[in-house]
């Protein structure tokens, strides 16, 4: 029994931590999408959440609209309870946006990788 309990409580550690992870890369989008000029509507309502509980969450979804236009939301119930909503030209922003942080990280990430390779700790390690 003591390691089914220990079992149960690693496997709730782990997936709390992964519902942070996907919390904290839900916010990340959710500030591209604003800065690259997606509108944030709120579910306010009751019929306004029923609407976006009934879409996809947390995925970018592109939608035909009026004029042959194509409109894209992205829904997030659980975090910000809105639509976030924008047209071809945000789009074209968000995807810019999103793979310049890329980039960035990406050197950050490589800016590390160097500077440990290149520190010599030696017969003793790094202690």
């Amino acid at each position: 029994m003591n390691g089914k309990f220990l079992t149960a409580v690693a496997l709730a550690i782990a997936l709390a931590g992964c519902a942070a992870m996907r919390e904290e890369a839900a916010h990340r989008k959710e500030n591209l999408l604003a800065a690259a000029g997606f509108r944030m509507k709120p579910a306010d309502t009751p019929e306004k959440l029923a609407r976006a509980e009934a879409m996809p969450q947390l995925k970018m979804v592109a939608r035909s609209g009026p004029g042959g236009q194509v409109g894209y939301t992205y829904a997030d119930v659980k975090g910000c309870k809105c639509v976030y909503a924008g047209n071809a030209a945000n789009y074209a922003e968000y995807r810019r946006l999103a793979l310049q942080q890329q980039a960035a990280e990406a050197q950050v990430e490589a800016a590390e990788a160097n500077e440990a390779a290149a520190m010599d700790w030696g017969w003793w390690g790094p202690w």
